[in-house]
């Protein structure tokens, strides 16, 4: 490849790709800086990377994978660190040009969830990838990733029919 070619690979590759690891990468690190910078060493790593890519979803898949493996790191090295409260990553999400207001509470519900469903209804729900799919790319089986979603799915649900219930209370008093 020419060098103005390869150069226009990598804008591209930004432009497309850079909402979806934004948010994904958002909703695991619950920072609006970890995420960028994950998103930057991501982008890195595939202008390092020196294998070809099948087809435009193989790349998506490779990113994302990449991009979840470097969540997992960083939050390995987080749990040494001071705790961010919850009340600034919801500031930091609501400042996010990358995430629209009517989604704030989508995503705040999602967040709250552990790691392991968190990702798993992300690229399922958000992303729009099957089970097949979420278990390459998270290297696990396809049974796995059914019940993470099946108890990701209960757990949302649960903390849905608390607070409506509670709202509906309030509201007949």
């Amino acid at each position: 490849m020419l060098e103005t070619d390869v150069r226009e690979d990598i804008e591209k590759t930004i432009r497309t790709y850079s909402h979806v690891l934004y948010r994904t990468c958002f909703l695991m690190l619950k920072s609006k800086q970890d995420a960028e910078d994950v998103m930057q060493e991501t982008f890195m790593k595939y202008i390092t990377y020196d294998n070809k890519f099948n087809n435009e979803e193989h790349k998506k898949a490779w990113l994302i994978k990449v991009s979840q493996n470097k969540c997992r790191n960083l939050l390995r090295f987080h749990r040494i660190h001071p705790y961010v409260p919850f009340e600034e990553v919801a500031e930091n999400l609501v400042a996010s040009e990358h995430i629209e207001m009517d989604e704030l509470d989508e995503f705040i519900k999602i967040a709250n969830l552990s790691y392991k469903y968190k990702v798993a209804v992300v690229l399922h729900y958000i992303e729009g990838y099957n089970v097949d799919e979420i278990a390459e790319i998270l290297d696990i089986s396809k049974s796995a990733v059914k019940m993470r979603l099946k108890r990701a799915r209960e757990i949302l649900k649960e903390v849905y029919e608390d607070n409506y219930l509670e709202e509906v209370r309030v509201n007949d008093l």
